[in-house]
């Protein structure tokens, strides 16, 4: 059990780096405009992130944030309301609808505070006019499921509801907009974070049609009218009114892997980030850390044992079977089966947020005994996996990792451990 305390480790130290707490009072701005202060927010770290300004703005203020069922932490002034994620609902919708009249009455001398971290995509989904909530409901289940990367789904997302894409921040104006923000995107994509609802956004209503042919998906005529009518482009980075806005990103999948990475050296073993940037299909990602793994085994490249493999990103399931587990758990399984029971690795894999996709889990861990322990309790790895039950899988041997919500979100963390 000594490595997989020090995997558990390696995931606190990652995850705790980007806690609010943490990385928010410092960007908190002391200087209050001449008029209001409005404080909004969307994402699985907005009530958290709220508690925490109210705690260290000295000016009045006022708002309303929208997290994930379960995220809601005490707040004195800042209006808390939960939503489904990922998959949104009418609250989520009711949110944003909220949201949206709640800054159009933000004026010139105003400052409008905007807290954003991972989630806020399907936490303020709000179809834009003539297109059905159950149709953007349905879209999102078939996005989620069809191994489409984070960037396409937002794509995809800006284009069709109210709030993303900069019209959030367009409903502000003419007031400043102070964007903080905790990124879940590989790249630090800020257009892609929570799809963007305060910057500009470079994607177009072609490449939402080229995204859904492409997958196959199928689209309502609603979404489809919508798409094609060049009159429904979002606002582009070069319009005027992002000219009085400000974005900081205040945490990030890159300084949370090397929080990680400082901790493990600490352990003795000899970290390599492999990439913050990882996305795709989560057993492919699985195949080619396992690749490497066995890379250092035979031939120690690129690394000398002990070592340890590190990557973030956010990989995708795509849905064949009926089971539950989410992108995390899916990868370890993965690894396992391709590992083989190898001596000497060790590995976790979990959502920085707590959460592995829509489960109660953050992802599970696993050693050179995870598919003998499984024999033994009588459960077919590979049948699992074709079913996407990883969840069932690691539930049963009892290596899920699970420490509830961690009011923060930087993305998937992996680690792989090769002892001596």
């Amino acid at each position: 059990m000594k490595y997989h305390d020090i995997l558990n480790h390696a995931f606190e130290a990652c995850y705790k780096s980007a806690l609010p707490k943490n990385c928010l009072p410092s960007y908190i701005p002391q200087t209050p405009p001449n008029g209001k202060t409005y404080v909004i927010g969307a994402g699985k770290a907005a009530a958290e992130m709220a508690a925490i300004f109210e705690a260290h703005y000295a000016h009045p203020f006022e708002g309303m944030v929208v997290t994930r069922y379960g995220h809601a932490v005490e707040t004195k002034t800042i209006k808390v309301m939960e939503a489904s994620h990922p998959v949104p609902d009418k609250a989520g919708e009711d949110a944003a609808k909220a949201m949206l009249a709640y800054v159009e009455q933000a004026r010139e001398d105003d400052h409008v505070i905007c807290l954003i971290s991972g989630g806020g995509s399907a936490l303020l989904t709000c179809p834009v006019d003539g297109v059905p909530f159950d149709d953007i409901q349905d879209l999102n289940k078939q996005l989620l499921g069809c191994g489409a990367s984070i960037t396409e789904i937002n794509t995809v997302r800006k284009h069709l509801n109210q709030a993303f894409g900069g019209k959030l921040l367009k409903a502000a104006s003419p007031a400043k907009v102070i964007t903080l923000s905790i990124s879940d995107v590989s790249g630090d994509d800020t257009s892609t974070i929570a799809s963007g609802p305060t910057v500009g956004d470079p994607t177009t209503l072609s490449e939402c049609l080229e995204i859904i042919q492409k997958y196959n998906l199928n689209t309502s005529d609603a979404i489809l009218t919508y798409l094609a009518d060049k009159v429904h482009e979002t606002p582009k980075p070069n319009d005027a009114m992002f000219e009085n806005s400000e974005y900081h990103l205040i945490a990030t999948p890159q300084k949370s892997l090397e929080a990680a990475a400082a901790y493990i050296k600490e352990q003795g073993f000899t970290p390599m980030i492999l990439s913050s940037m990882l996305e795709g299909d989560t057993d492919q990602v699985a195949d080619m850390h396992v690749a490497l793994v066995k890379q250092v085994m035979q031939y120690e490249q690129p690394l000398k044992r002990p070592c340890a493999i590190i990557s973030g990103g956010e990989t995708t399931v795509t849905l064949r079977g009926t089971g539950r587990g989410g992108p995390n758990t899916q990868f370890m399984l993965k690894a396992a089966i391709e590992l083989k029971g190898q001596d000497n690795v060790y590995g976790i894999a979990c959502d920085t947020d707590g959460i592995d996709g829509a489960q109660d889990n953050a992802g599970a861990i696993i050693d050179p005994e995870t598919l003998k322990r499984a024999h033994q309790k009588n459960i077919d790895a590979k049948a699992c996996l074709a079913n996407n039950d990883s969840e069932l899988f690691f539930q049963t041997i009892g290596n899920l990792v699970t420490p509830g919500p961690t009011y923060t979100n930087v993305n998937d963390f992996r680690m792989i451990l090769i002892t001596k």
